[in-house]
C-alpha cells in the first residue's frame, strides 16, 4: 500500500516551477523501487524511510538536491557522486541531471538492503580544532552588563560558548559586530544557543 504524506504534496506544490518535476520524479521512483517506503518531513524537507532513514530531497531557489542517508556506503565501489551541494547528485536544476531511472532504482535498492541488514554509515573523521576561541572585549562587556545573558552563557558547554565567541569575533566590520552582539544578548536572555534554530526539539 502506497503511503503518502500530504505535507510533501504541499512542499512540492510550493516549490519553484523548475523544481516540481524533479521532486515529483524522485518521489515516484522511490515509491516504485520501495513500495513499503514511508514518507515524512525531517528538518523541514521531504524524507523517505524504510527500516530507518533511506533518502531525502529538497528544493531551493535555484536547484534541488536528492541524497541517500548512507551515501558513502551506497556509492562504495562505484563512481563517487558530486557533493558540492547537499545530497548525492550535486545541484539539480532538471530531471535529466539525475541518473537514469534504472540506475536510480539500483541505488535505492542498495540503500534498502543496507537498512535491512542494519549496517550503519561510518562517521566521517573530523579534525578537532584545538585553537581556543577568543572572547572579544565588546562581547565580554555586553555580558557584564546583562546578568541574565551572562548566566546563560556561563551555563553553556564549551562548544556552545565557542559558537557565540567565534560569531562575534569573526565579524569584519564594527557595525556587523554590534548587530551580532545585540542579537546574541537577546538570544542568551532567552536561554538560546547560537544555533538554536537548527537544533531538534
Amino acid at each position: 500500500m502506497v503511503t503518502r504524506d500530504t505535507r510533501i504534496d504541499d512542499y512540492i506544490a510550493k516549490a519553484a516551477d523548475f523544481a516540481k518535476p524533479i521532486l515529483t520524479h524522485i518521489r515516484k521512483v522511490v515509491h516504485e523501487a520501495c513500495p513499503d517506503v514511508v514518507e515524512t518531513l525531517k528538518w523541514g524537507m521531504p524524507s523517505f524511510e524504510y527500516k530507518g532513514i533511506l533518502c531525502g530531497m529538497a528544493a531551493f531557489k535555484q536547484h534541488c538536491a536528492f541524497g541517500f542517508w548512507k551515501h558513502s556506503l551506497v556509492f562504495d565501489g562505484v563512481e563517487e557522486k558530486a557533493r558540492e551541494a547537499m545530497g548525492s547528485f550535486g545541484k539539480l536544476s532538471s530531471v535529466e541531471q539525475l541518473p537514469s531511472k534504472r540506475d536510480l532504482t539500483a541505488y535505492i535498492k542498495k540503500a534498502m538492503k543496507l537498512n535491512e541488514e542494519g549496517i550503519k554509515a561510518p562517521r566521517e573523521k573530523t579534525t578537532k580544532d584545538k585553537k581556543p576561541a577568543v572572547m572579544h572585549p565588546d562581547f565580554a562587556a555586553a555580558l557584564k552588563k546583562n546578568r541574565k545573558a551572562s548566566a546563560t552563557f556561563e551555563a553553556f558547554s564549551p562548544s556552545h560558548k565557542k559558537e557565540y565567541m567565534e560569531w562575534i569575533s569573526e565579524a569584519k566590520q564594527d557595525a556587523t559586530r554590534q548587530r551580532r552582539l545585540k542579537q546574541a544578548i537577546e538570544w542568551l536572555e532567552e536561554g538560546k544557543s547560537r544555533n538554536w534554530k537548527y537544533e531538534r526539539c
